[in-house]
C-alpha cells in the first residue's frame, strides 16, 4: 500500500507491506535524489567498516579519528528505481491502491 510520508523534512510517499507474502520490507521515494528504493526480503552478506569499540561500547579514538574494523553484516537487498514508467509497472504489480497520486511527489 502506498502512503504519504516525510523524508528529511520533505513530503514523500512510502510503500508498506500489508500481507506476509509481500516481496519487500519497505519502499520509500527520496524526493531529493528522485529515486524510489525497495528494500526486499532477500538478504545478502556485505563487508562494512564500523567503529572499533572498547569494552563499554565507546568508539576508540586514534590520531586520525575513530578507529575502524571490517565486519561481515547480513543486510536486506535494495533495489533503486529512478524511471517513472518502470515504477508505474512495478506499482501495477505490487500495489493495491493504484489510484494513489505518487506522481505529484515525483514531479514536485
Amino acid at each position: 500500500m502506498l502512503i504519504k510520508s516525510e523524508w528529511n523534512g520533505k513530503p514523500t510517499f512510502r510503500a508498506m507491506p500489508i500481507v506476509e507474502a509481500c516481496p519487500y520490507v519497505e519502499g520509500i521515494y527520496d524526493p531529493e535524489s528522485k529515486v524510489f528504493v525497495f528494500i526486499s526480503k532477500v538478504k545478502r552478506n556485505t563487508l562494512q567498516m564500523l567503529p572499533k569499540l572498547d569494552e563499554y561500547g565507546t568508539p576508540i579514538t586514534g590520531v586520525k579519528g575513530n578507529k575502524q574494523e571490517r565486519h561481515k553484516l547480513e543486510v536486506f537487498q535494495e533495489y533503486y528505481v529512478d524511471d517513472a514508467d518502470s515504477l508505474k509497472s512495478l506499482f501495477n504489480l505490487l500495489v493495491i491502491n493504484k489510484e494513489f497520486d505518487y506522481l505529484s511527489f515525483m514531479n514536485a
